[in-house]
């Protein structure tokens, strides 16, 4: 199982992070650390989202209008930074979901054709 969740992190994708971080943010408002937090323990730690690449999506979808962020006060009383799904973002996550589910059938059909 280790090598399983080096190797989807190592070669997660940055529109895949981008859509698990909009998926996260449907539960409501969070800062990165919880958003981080969320999707590794969602994915049972197969999924580790390291903070190199959480910041820039975050930012990417804030520049996009997808996401916006506030300033605010964490759980540790410490300032952060906390990000919330816009309606633009809840309409991507919706095309996302519909692109996803569409890769994973057609990915499907051709391993299931390369297995006969």
């Amino acid at each position: 199982m280790a090598d399983l969740k080096k190797q989807a992190n190592g070669e997660m994708l940055q529109g895949t992070l981008d859509m698990l971080v909009l998926r996260t943010l449907v539960m409501g408002r969070a800062h990165g650390h919880t958003i981080a937090r969320v999707i590794e323990n969602t994915s049972e730690d197969v999924l580790q989202v390291e903070q190199g690449s959480l910041y820039p999506a975050l930012h990417r979808l804030e520049d996009r209008g997808w996401v916006r962020s506030s300033w605010g006060v964490s759980e540790n009383n410490r300032k952060a930074k906390f990000y919330e799904l816009t309606a633009a973002g809840r309409k991507q996550l919706v095309a996302e979901r519909e692109r996803w589910q569409q890769m994973v059938v057609a990915i499907g059909r051709v391993l299931g054709a390369a297995s006969e």
